[in-house]
Order: structure tokens, then C-alpha cells, then sequence
């Protein structure tokens, strides 16, 4: 996803000069092809995340279009203030991109987990929220993200598989389906879709016919096309690699609400908690039971109550 996001960025570059590139001492080797090519366009803040949004904001406010790039929970915790205050507050042009999303510095732990980005982010007035969970989703969201004219939040994974056909066309507040089904309704976002295609084949061979639903655009989301892939299967699984409090699940219930629709309905998520553990992201997975094996038995005991 971030060669994807990079590429994207430098063809932007190439054909508006108000395009430039903010980042937060990270990204040095990625962005070689960007600083050379475009050096007077490129600007290092080093470890200050917060004085970064802060300028993009004035950038905005001059006429430039910047791209705020670094670590996932940086932006969003560190740069909280600043992203409300200085950019949504006053409807700047400025695209926050995060990269680690959910779990993907695995090794890390939790001060470098971005697992509650989406409750609190999404709650900002004027922030458009994205959230793919492939490469084509990535390249459409730049370019939708440089036609906003407003403030856009991107949250990236290093998920490098993808499971869109060549041509697939995505709409903003819509969901995509990435594999139709009759029995049962998968919904995620993000990169945890790896998980939940492995989910959907395991299902498949107990004759559970599973519609996998990926959520790229967390807000706005349209509530009526929520209700209708929901009513169409009857029985609803939310998964997603964030606190289940405010999350995914949480957007996903009050559009049900809203368009009063009543289905079984699970989460499968982090419960108000931490994610626990070290290592590469398959085991911090599994020891949380995010792995496609504890995803599925939840919901096979799920579709048997």
C-alpha cells in the first residue's frame, strides 16, 4: 500500500505544482524519487508531528495541497490537537496519511498500534476518513482525496495483496463487496481483509456462503447501502484490527440504527483492551483472536446460536 500511496503522490506532483509532501523523519529512502525530482516540494519536520499538521494548515491556507505523511498513531494521537484545531476547524485542504494502521507494527506494541484512530477521528466535523484495504482502493483514494477540497485522513497497512478485478470502480460512503454470498455478511477494513478472505474459504467448506464487505470510506458512510448488504444475508460479522468501542462495529450499528434494521449482529475486534503481544503480526494476531482460525470458530459458534 505505500508504494502505492507513493506512486500516487508523485503522479499528483507531476501534473499540479501545489502538491508537496510533509513528513516526520521517516520515509527518507521511499521518498528518494519525490525529493529529487521535486526538492523545493518535499519538507522534513523530524520527530514533531504536531508543528507538521500545523504548517500544512498555513501551506493550505496559502494555496498548496499537502500531503502529511508518517506513522499511523503519531498523526493521530500526537497530532490530535493539531488536526482538530488547525486543520478540520478551519476546513483546511490537508490529506493526513498514516501508515500502521491496526497492528501492522506488530513488533512494536501498543504505542505504535494504531487500534482507536477510527473513534476518534471520525468523530472531527468536516475530516473525510479513509480507510482501503487493497491497492486499488489506495490509488482511488488519492485521487478522490486530492479532488476533496477539504480535510481527508487516509489510514494505510502494508497489505500488498489484492482481490479486485482490473476496471473495479469504488464510490465514497459506499461499501464494495469483494466476494458475494448468501448466508452470512463479513464486513472489515483495512488490512485484517487478509484474514477474512482465509475466514470466507474456511466457511465455504461447512456450506456457509459468506459475503465479504470491505468499509473504505469510514466517513461519511452511507447508512441506507449499509442496511441494504445487511438485510440481503440477514446475519452480520463485523471484523476489524481496532477497539471495537468506536470503531468499525460502531459505525456499522448506528447506520443499522438509523435505517432501522435489525439483524444478528457480532464483533469480533479488541474489547476496550491493548492488543497483546510482540512479533510479527500473524502471531500478535492470534494471540488477540484475529487470526483467520479463532475468527472462524467465533463465528461458527455465531451461526449456530
Amino acid at each position: 500500500m505505500r508504494n502505492t500511496y507513493l506512486d500516487a503522490l508523485y503522479n499528483l506532483a507531476q501534473k499540479d505544482e501545489e502538491v508537496v509532501s510533509l513528513v516526520a523523519d521517516n520515509g527518507l529512502i521511499v521518498y528518494d524519487d519525490f525529493r529529487r525530482d521535486f526538492p523545493d516540494r518535499y519538507f522534513n519536520f523530524g520527530i514533531s508531528e504536531g508543528h507538521m499538521i500545523a504548517a500544512a494548515a498555513g501551506m493550505a491556507s496559502c494555496g498548496k495541497i499537502p500531503f502529511v505523511y508518517t506513522i499511523s498513531a503519531f498523526l493521530a494521537y500526537r497530532g490530535y490537537e493539531f488536526l482538530r484545531d488547525d486543520v478540520c476547524f478551519q476546513d483546511q485542504n490537508v490529506k493526513i496519511v498514516g501508515i500502521g494502521s491496526g497492528l501492522t507494527y506488530s513488533t512494536l506494541g501498543p504505542s505504535h498500534h494504531t487500534t482507536e484512530d477510527i473513534g476518534l477521528l471520525r468523530s472531527i466535523p468536516n475530516l473525510t476518513v479513509f480507510s482501503p484495504s487493497t491497492r486499488a482502493e489506495v490509488k482511488w483514494i488519492m485521487e478522490e482525496s486530492y479532488k476533496n477540497k477539504g480535510p481527508v485522513y487516509i489510514r494505510l497497512s502494508n497489505n500488498s495483496k489484492e482481490y479486485y478485478e482490473e476496471g473495479a470502480t469504488f464510490e465514497i460512503g459506499v461499501p464494495s463487496v469483494i466476494k458475494s454470498g448468501e448466508n452470512l455478511t463479513l464486513i472489515i477494513t483495512g488490512s485484517i481483509i487478509n484474514e477474512a478472505m482465509k475466514v470466507s474459504e474456511m466457511l465455504e467448506a461447512d456450506g456457509i456462503n459468506t459475503e465479504v464487505v470491505s468499509i473504505h470510506t469510514l466517513k461519511p458512510m452511507r447508512s441506507e447501502a449499509i442496511a441494504s448488504l445487511v438485510s440481503k444475508t440477514g446475519r452480520v460479522v463485523v471484523l476489524e484490527e481496532h477497539n471495537v468501542i468506536g470503531g468499525l462495529y460502531s459505525a456499522i450499528s448506528e447506520a443499522m440504527i438509523e435505517e432501522r434494521v435489525c439483524v444478528p449482529c457480532m464483533k469480533i475486534g479488541l474489547h476496550d483492551i491493548f492488543a497483546e503481544g510482540y512479533g510479527n503480526i500473524d502471531d500478535v494476531r492470534a494471540a488477540n483472536g484475529l487470526d483467520s482460525n479463532s475468527v472462524y470458530n467465533q463465528i461458527k459458534k455465531f451461526m449456530n446460536e
